[in-house]
């Protein structure tokens, strides 16, 4: 159990901390030239909502032959409008439906407001860089989609990238109005829920999927693991701000970078590193608005920044380590004795 009485020693915010941070983080941005790279990006969700609805069961048929892949995962999973236990109406009624209904289409038209155009283009520069640092693997193809909020990201198939542009419709869109209830529309998830991050959050499953877990899973490990996943999406999105790659506000950003030392003292102190008790520090390393033990400024997921910075300086002190040996290394004793991490004080 996390202690409930403890001292975070010298819990001070120092912007000269963070200034030392910021000039000093993350891969050396490598030479792209003459790497080119195609990428394709596929519009399921205009494919979809133009069908004839006179004519629903011949349309499905085409759209579910132009996409089978996808098809299987959106009509088998997210919107399984072929189960006649869920949907006793069968799937002509469904569709028509979901095509008709007044706040479907406004979350539809929003997101061709803003990504219609979506093209390859978009998606270009991160896709160099994941072939320079990964010059044997596929670059992916990319299919977006709505589907009343079911999910923003996946992988599926061998290599290709699912976008639900549902959770990219910006901050102000009304979230909440549509279901006060449900977590993922929180103030603190919604608030990313911009084209800011359409990119970044388009290549966390592939990373996530290259990054092979263990089954032996203590804090220590999660903290790695993400930290590699954040180490990797920072090298293939170097223009991107700290910001978006941690999914942090500028605030929170700024605290985490200040009060390192502080944060890996807390671990330690609370004897966290090494705990399997996924209760005990779940919110510091998955979403949460903050940390549990911690100064409420604390946002969540504060482990997972100290695992970014573990893998900095990994990455700093063992130049010839490429991103495919990175994604292989899960001996978590060794990783920190090879890394030589020092929290920045």
């Amino acid at each position: 159990m996390i202690k409930q009485k403890l001292v975070f020693r010298g819990f001070l915010f120092s912007m000269i901390v963070f200034s030392l941070y910021a000039c000093n983080k993350g891969p050396i941005k490598p030479d792209l030239t003459g790497i080119t790279v195609e990428v394709e990006v596929k519009h399921f969700e205009q494919d979809l909502f133009n069908i004839d609805t006179n004519n629903t069961a011949a349309e499905l048929d085409r759209l579910m032959q132009d996409y089978p892949a996808f098809s299987d995962i959106y009509f088998g999973q997210l919107f399984p409008v072929f189960d006649s236990v869920l949907f006793p109406e069968g799937p002509t009624d469904i569709i028509n439906g979901f095509l008709s209904d007044s706040m479907v289409l406004v979350m539809y038209e929003r997101s061709q407001e803003l990504y219609k155009g979506l093209s390859g283009n978009a998606f270009e520069e991160a896709f160099k860089y994941f072939k320079y640092y990964f010059p044997d693997r596929q670059v992916p193809d990319i299919t977006t989609f709505v589907s009343e909020y079911t999910v923003s990201n996946f992988i599926y198939s061998e290599n290709s990238l699912a976008v639900g542009l549902d959770f990219f419709l910006g901050a102000d869109y009304p979230y909440l109005l549509l279901n006060a209830g449900n977590p993922n529309f929180s103030n603190y998830l919604s608030q990313h829920y911009n084209k800011d991050y359409i990119v970044r959050n388009t290549l966390y499953p592939l990373i996530d999927d290259m990054n092979a877990e263990k089954a032996d899973r203590k804090l220590i490990d999660y903290m790695l693991d993400n930290g590699k996943e954040l180490y990797i999406l920072d090298a293939l999105l170097p223009e991107l701000s700290d910001t978006v790659i941690h999914q942090y506000s500028k605030e929170k950003m700024d605290w985490v970078a200040a009060n390192e030392s502080n944060i890996y003292a807390h671990l330690i102190d609370q004897e966290l590193l090494y705990s399997t008790l996924w209760q005990d520090f779940r919110k510091l390393v998955d979403h949460s608005p903050n940390a549990s033990g911690m100064p409420a400024e604390a946002p969540g997921r504060t482990a997972n920044y100290i695992g970014y910075r573990m893998v900095d300086a990994y990455m700093r002190n063992n130049p010839e380590t490429s991103f495919e040996d990175l994604l292989k290394l899960n001996d978590a004793q060794e990783f920190l004795a090879r890394s030589k991490y020092r929290p920045s004080r």
